[in-house]
């Protein structure tokens, strides 16, 4: 009988990452199975199934031999990874999810168990973005760093990938980078420690109350900075595509009300929630048509295109 370790399953996106990386990626999938047998050698468990993850890593369930569940992420090649799991180390599981051992050496973190995903929840936009809103404000951290400015990195990203624009993305791009001409280039005036990447399918539930997470969800999956907590709003605005492109004629009032309903408990300004909001939606979409994923991408930039006179 074959082990978890070898059953092996990338997820859609990650398998358009590893594609995309060439021989490095083709080199860490290869690897995975003695990579993660070595993990549950190591910290003493049971493998389990894959579980939904993002583009740039596998993750899979996992048993402590205690029979605690748990998960184990191994990273791909991911200059990243080192500040997420220093953002997990330092929330001790204030708005995060629970980190519970790290080797630094095979680029794997073993997490706590937590429960379905927000996007999976049924509940509507408005009261996902109250829950993402709400466990923000329990992640957010004062600055340990000096501000980094987001939108000039967002903007250079736009820039890199402008041999993957069609001829309807143009507008909104000129758009985005306005927007990050407007954002850059001075320190936020509150900044703060922000998650960097909080859309719904980066908050779970937590499968029983315990402290750090009194919204009853948390967050996976930092990639953290310094910058204005508006930008984590933006982030949190920039998906729900599908809900703006089934009613295009109100796509404009629909996102400018999101986006004063999580500004307000947050003290910021919504016009910089929109503007974050868009530019991340512009950067998504051309990042994950970059590595292949073209139908992934489609729905950010059709609904940039929505949203350009707004």
């Amino acid at each position: 009988m074959r082990s978890a370790a070898d059953r092996v399953r990338l997820q859609p996106l990650a398998r358009a990452r590893v594609a995309s990386l060439g021989e490095v990626g083709r080199r860490w999938e290869a690897g995975l199975p003695a990579l993660l047998q070595e993990l549950a050698d190591r910290w003493s468990l049971t493998l389990d199934r894959a579980l939904p993850g993002g583009s740039a890593s596998y993750v899979v369930g996992a048993r402590t031999a205690g029979g605690e569940p748990a998960v184990v992420k191994v990273a791909m090649a991911d200059p990243g990874f080192e500040a997420e799991v220093e953002a997990l180390r330092d929330a001790r599981g204030h708005g995060y999810v629970r980190l519970l051992d790290h080797d630094p050496g095979r680029g794997a973190v073993l997490l706590e168990r937590l429960g379905a995903t927000l996007s999976g929840s049924g509940l509507g936009p408005e009261e996902q973005l109250d829950v993402l809103a709400a466990t923000l404000a329990v992640a957010w951290r004062p600055p340990d760093r000096p501000a980094v400015d987001r939108a000039r990195a967002l903007a250079e990203g736009i820039d890199s990938r402008l041999d993957h624009l069609e001829a309807a993305d143009r507008p909104a791009v000129t758009r985005a980078l306005a927007y990050a001409s407007e954002l850059g280039g001075t320190d936020p005036a509150d900044p703060v420690l922000v998650h960097g990447d909080p859309h719904p399918g980066n908050l779970l539930r937590v499968p029983r109350p315990r402290a750090g997470a009194p919204t009853g969800w948390c967050l996976v999956d930092p990639e953290p900075c310094v910058t204005d907590a508006a930008y984590d709003l933006g982030v949190a605005v920039r998906d729900f595509s599908a809900t703006l492109l089934a009613d295009p004629s109100g796509a404009v009032d629909r996102l400018r009300a999101w986006c004063r309903r999580v500004a307000a408990p947050a003290g910021v300004d919504p016009d910089r929630v929109w503007a974050w909001g868009f530019l991340e939606r512009v950067s998504t979409g051309l990042y994950v048509r970059s590595f292949g994923a073209p139908v992934v991408a489609g729905p950010f930039l059709r609904s940039a295109a929505l949203l350009v006179d707004g």
